[in-house]
């Protein structure tokens, strides 16, 4: 009898152990959602882990990017709204995942952007860390740009052109848009001053170009910081 009682307490504690160890929830390891789920990223691994371990390899300058985003004709909450997008953006880019979709984003069967520059998804991704905007040219691992607000009637969710050093944001969107989803356009438009184009049309092409592939991640990983 004694044997038997033995034996039944060792099978309880073999089930406790197994229950303790057998993986997380799927809130842990279920894959990030997206709403375009068209844009190859290469990336398989799950985008819910964030935050960079001990062990990370990420260079020191994803760690350290910075932001100096001035903001014209702001009201007080369009600026609260928009020190969040900022802050988003210096999470994400200090990311594993972030690091991961760039090195691995595909477009026509090969690792590489459409419109890319001459440049290999490594060099876009350095050249984002080095955050030398075209008209200053200056290795200073920062987002340098202004900002200003306007309301047009269109489709437009925000502009700028190569001559200024501003970006546009149209509060027909911005006032409905989250603050990940701000981010994502606020990278979009900077990646412009960092020199990517893309087709001025909609075009097959366009989704798979720098400023809309690498702002798309931005507004899917700032889910994440919401």
């Amino acid at each position: 009898m004694k044997k038997m009682l033995a034996l039944m307490m060792m099978m309880s504690l073999m089930t406790v152990s197994c229950s303790k160890s057998g993986g997380g929830s799927s809130q842990e390891s279920a894959p990030l959602s997206t709403s375009t789920p068209s844009i190859e990223d290469g990336t398989t691994s799950p985008d819910s882990v964030i935050t960079p371990a001990e062990t990370s390899s990420l260079p020191a300058q994803a760690l350290s990017f910075k932001t100096n985003v001035d903001m014209l004709d702001f009201t007080a909450s369009q600026e609260e709204k928009y020190n969040e997008a900022v802050d988003i953006v210096k999470k994400v880019v200090a990311t594993e995942a972030f690091r991961t979709k760039i090195l691995n984003h595909t477009w026509s069967g090969l690792k590489q952007f459409a419109d890319n520059g001459g440049k290999t998804n490594a060099q876009i991704y350095q050249s984002v860390l080095d955050a030398a905007e075209s008209l200053n040219k200056i290795k200073n691992n920062t987002m340098d740009l202004g900002v200003k607000m306007y309301y047009a009637s269109t489709t437009v969710i925000g502009w700028t052109n190569p001559s200024i050093t501003y970006i546009n944001v149209n509060t027909k969107y911005f006032d409905q848009f989250d603050p990940n989803e701000v981010a994502g356009n606020l990278f979009h438009e900077w990646l412009h001053k960092l020199g990517y184009g893309h087709d001025s049309s909609v075009t097959a092409k366009r989704p798979y170009s720098v400023p809309y592939a690498v702002g798309y991640m931005i507004r899917d990983l700032g889910k994440n910081f919401l």
